[in-house]
């Protein structure tokens, strides 16, 4: 079902919202078409949109989506009898949620995650000596949405985390996301404990406490301040204890879309890094890491279901001092090959991904993939992964990745097979 037909029922909804009201959705400008009629569903609470702040009124709609629509409507009071006929199966299946949730719907929402993992890795040194090990865990995540006003929402997000690797016990249990989240005049604005990436994750991909602020639609202009989370940044597997973190980092981008092209530049300030000695619980200032900038350029080109995307990333740590290599180099680029997705709403559905990775030291900190490229943090890493992903229920998302890297001057190995099962409700 088109979303086109929803905006051409606005009237017939009865919703009373503002003619006034803010227009949340970076894909609908002030001059399209249906711009009041999706201003008004979404300030009453029918339409929500994507996580990304984008509508894709473009997009065709399953009967479950839109039968959501229509008990919201309902919920609303609108008169929307032949439409609830019409959907009357969704509706029933709908039922728990519609009866006992969607009278608080504009208030919480609340959905959640359960991720299964098993990972085998094994290093490889150059010295011919070899060692594996596993991972084996449990994590489930339960997100609460609540809404402030018309403009803003606050998110939280609750963690429960298992290691089974051991068989002891080790569980975990914190609240890691708590954030506002809105626009100001034009501007969008993140601020609190939110996930945050940076290089396309590449660089960075874990929590921050601070703010991020874009504003724009084809050509977006975005800057952030504060603190990443601690992080692990050691060579523990390769012989190393040492552990490095920094205490604020902020930085600024702007990027461009043309068409099935985009661009993005970005410059990334890590400051005041120091070093822990696990074993000697002390700290110590790490002069070679405090002062790391990195600059970086993303160009990415969509072929339909195909994409192919690289990045450039180059640091300015320095390589003459104690902890890094001496003469290490502190450039990289990722390039990256996908086609199609596993959507967790459509059963079937598969995606494939490939990337090469040739990064220098200082253009990784916290990086995105489930292999151990935080073990060369000294010298850089050059490999490859390869994963595949497939629904194989509704919802359920089965993923198999597998990363061969190695150390850029070490020339040690590290091969990680990673196997994941995800349920989203």
């Amino acid at each position: 079902m088109k979303k086109s037909l929803v905006l051409a029922m606005a009237m017939a909804l009865g919703v009373t919202a503002s003619a006034y009201a803010a227009n949340p959705f970076s894909d609908v400008p002030a001059g399209h078409w249906a711009y009041d009629s999706i201003s008004k569903l979404a300030a009453a609470g029918i339409i929500e949109g994507y996580g990304d702040d984008t509508f894709r009124g473009d997009r065709l709609m399953t009967r479950y989506e839109m039968a959501q629509i229509v008990a919201k409507a309902l919920a609303k009071g609108a008169n929307v009898d032949k439409l609830a006929a019409e959907f009357a199966d969704e509706l029933d299946a709908l039922g728990v949620r519609v009866a006992a949730l969607e009278k608080k719907s504009d208030n919480v929402k609340v959905t959640g995650q359960f991720r299964y993992h098993y990972a085998h890795n094994k290093i490889n040194r150059n010295n011919g000596e070899s060692t594996s090990n596993h991972s084996n865990a449990l994590r489930s995540r339960i997100w609460f949405t609540g809404k402030v006003n018309d403009n803003w929402n606050y998110v939280g997000m609750l963690q429960n985390q298992q290691d089974l690797t051991d068989n002891t016990g080790n569980e975990t249990t914190n609240f890691q996301r708590a954030y506002v989240e809105g626009r100001l005049g034009g501007v969008r604005v993140v601020a609190g404990r939110h996930d945050f990436q940076l290089g396309d994750a590449n660089l960075y991909d874990n929590r921050m406490d601070g703010i991020k602020v874009e504003y724009g639609n084809k050509v977006k202009v975005g800057a952030y301040y504060g603190k990443p989370t601690d992080h692990e940044l050691s060579n523990g597997d390769l012989g190393d204890d040492i552990t490095v973190k920094y205490d604020r980092f902020f930085g600024a981008n702007v990027g461009a879309e043309i068409g099935k092209f985009s661009l993005n530049v970005a410059y990334d300030k890590f400051k005041d890094a120091y070093k822990y000695d696990k074993d000697a619980k002390a700290t110590d200032y790490s002069n070679d890491l405090d002062d790391n900038g990195v600059f970086s350029v993303q160009a990415k080109y969509n072929f339909g279901k195909a994409a192919l995307d690289a990045i450039f990333l180059k640091s300015n740590v320095d390589t003459d001092k104690g902890y890094i290599n001496n003469g290490a180099s502190t450039k990289g680029l990722v390039v990256t090959a996908s086609y199609g997705g596993a959507e967790a709403a459509k059963v079937g559905s598969w995606g494939l991904v490939g990337k090469y990775y040739n990064q220098g030291v200082g253009t990784f900190v916290a990086h995105t993939m489930n292999g151990n490229a935080q073990d060369f943090i000294k010298e850089g890493f050059k490999g490859y992964s390869l994963a595949g992903y497939v629904t194989v229920a509704k919802n359920m998302v089965a993923g198999l990745e597998w990363y061969d890297l190695k150390g850029k001057e070490s020339k040690d190995k590290e091969k990680t097979l990673w196997s994941q099962l995800v349920v989203s409700f």
